[in-house]
């Protein structure tokens, strides 16, 4: 039991470590950026702070996620990692936006930059980064709240790199216009990233039915077990990464009794979480019942 407690709270421990980690990096390239006059320095400086808002959402979400539900919140928190990770991507695409606008100003108007800062600013970032990243990878797999921070700084790190290349390219060879392409690209990147985690948490939001599966297929499955005749009005959504809810009405063939639905019920459950995944099951049992049956009904 005490293993059970022990992740969530070493995962918020990593968050505060990461926010603390990116708060400095931020203040840092502020300073670094605005001495140098690197548009790429000051641009991972804004990404980086969207980063610290965007572990800071996560923090609050993850903390949020593990209240009690209560009769004003039947459900609790639990969407609250979903809302985190909505606003996590569109904070990126928004930033992403604004840099692009950004980066075509400055390629009309390249500026001479202080090179060697610029180095080793990004540098600094790389590692602080770096770090951050291993700290979430882990939990980044199976939860969405913790991949929204992840590629907010897996995303960071990739950006600080490009800053590297371009102060070295700026060092040696004066390319100063190599600033503004590199702002370009790091942004059009952000976009590519934060659009796909802005489709998946607006699809969960909204209630869709999860990608992997397939109503026909469940329906098919359920219609397998005796004495049933027919699933419809199927509802299949995710309340959150860990759970996935089935309601429906199932008509019958037969006028059963309640102890033989809850048997049949058992088996309903048993299979959609074997077949499905779905470990949330919500049936309503009906005889002869006039009202449409077709699987999916408007309510």
């Amino acid at each position: 039991m005490t293993q059970h407690h022990a992740h969530p709270n070493k995962k918020d421990r990593n968050l505060v470590i990461s926010i603390l980690l990116n708060i400095l990096i931020t203040a840092a390239q502020i300073a670094g950026g605005l001495i140098s006059g690197s548009l790429a320095l000051l641009s991972d400086a804004l990404h980086n702070f969207s980063d610290v808002i965007s572990l800071f959402v996560t923090y609050v979400a993850s903390k949020l996620s593990k209240r009690k539900a209560s009769f004003h919140r039947t459900f609790g928190y639990k969407r609250a990692e979903i809302l985190a990770a909505f606003i996590n991507a569109s904070t990126l695409v928004i930033v992403a936006i604004l840099l692009i606008i950004e980066a075509i100003k400055r390629y009309q108007d390249p500026q001479v930059i202080e090179s060697t800062l610029v180095i080793w600013l990004a540098l600094i970032a790389i590692f602080a980064n770096g770090f951050s990243v291993l700290l979430l990878k882990k939990d980044a797999k199976n939860n969405l709240n913790m991949r929204s921070a992840y590629l907010h700084l897996f995303t960071d790190m990739l950006a600080s790199v490009a800053v590297l290349i371009g102060g070295l390219l700026m060092k040696f060879y004066q390319w100063f216009w190599v600033d503004s392409v590199l702002t370009f690209l790091i942004a059009v990147y952000l976009i590519w990233v934060g659009f796909d985690l802005l489709i998946k948490s607006s699809k969960m939001l909204m209630l869709f039915t999860p990608d992997h599966i397939d109503i026909k297929d469940v329906v098919r499955a359920v219609h397998q077990l005796p004495k049933v005749n027919r699933l419809h009005h199927v509802h299949i959504w995710g309340l959150n990464d860990d759970e996935l809810h089935l309601e429906a009405h199932l008509e019958f063939k037969e006028d059963i009794s309640l102890s033989e639905f809850d048997l049949i019920l058992h088996d309903i459950e048993s299979l959609l979480h074997e077949q499905f995944e779905i470990n949330h099951v919500n049936i309503q049992p009906e005889f002869n019942k006039k009202d449409p049956k077709e699987i999916i009904v408007q309510d």
